[in-house]
């Protein structure tokens, strides 16, 4: 049994409240993208990866894992914190200088918004007594061996719901917004590795990016 934990992994379960459970599955509860906007190309340029958090280490952390994210699928992905600090982040004049001089082509944006706990129960299977027990051999011995009983049980699963922006800069817009729901994360590096494969999908299939038809 673990007895001891990094900082770094302390700090990530005061801010999200993320357990060692099952596998992690993210599904989307809403998603929506820009009518007017047909494809988008962020290839070869500069895209800002943006996790918002209080805590500096999560930010940082979360930040460096969506920047490797973007870089594979073809941008040059950038984590916000090597530009702005946390003082700097709530500045917006500050902030917009900064990022428009280093020529930025759009950024991607990870919130948590909410986590919660859900509940489900698996009950256990009625005992009764019939004919199978009048007898030992022939009666219960056969039969017990083959109906074995399993008492009922509640799982609780963690759920953690991120908001998802895309925003083009050459169009100062949102183009992709989605709401998701990850099952059960357990680090935040594997949460936003989840969601952006998932969330590169979704605009896949919304027609924004991917392969020409």
């Amino acid at each position: 049994m673990r007895k001891t934990h990094s900082a770094g992994r302390l700090a990530l379960l005061a801010l999200v409240g993320l357990g060692a459970f099952a596998c992690a599955t993210t599904t989307f509860r809403s998603v929506w993208r820009a009518p007017d906007v047909q494809r988008l190309d962020f290839r070869g340029k500069k895209v800002l990866a943006v996790f918002i958090a209080r805590n500096e280490s999560v930010r940082r952390r979360a930040e460096d894992t969506l920047a490797r994210e973007i870089s594979a699928r073809g941008a040059q992905g950038v984590p916000s914190y090597t530009l702005l600090s946390q003082d700097e982040v709530r500045d917006m004049d500050r902030s917009k200088s900064k990022v428009e001089s280093e020529g930025f082509a759009g950024s991607v944006v990870m919130r948590v918004v909410s986590r919660d706990t859900e509940l489900s129960y698996t009950p256990s299977v009625s005992l009764w007594v019939g004919p199978h027990y009048r007898h030992f051999w022939g009666g219960y011995w056969g039969w017990g061996w083959g109906h074995i009983w399993e008492p009922g049980y509640v799982r609780a699963d963690r759920v953690v719901s991120v908001e998802t922006l895309v925003y083009s800069f050459t169009r100062d817009e949102l183009v992709w917004a989605g709401v998701s729901r990850t099952t059960n994360p357990d680090r935040v590096e594997g949460l936003v590795t989840e969601l952006a494969g998932a969330v590169t999908k979704q605009m896949e299939k919304d027609g924004l990016i991917g392969n020409r038809s």
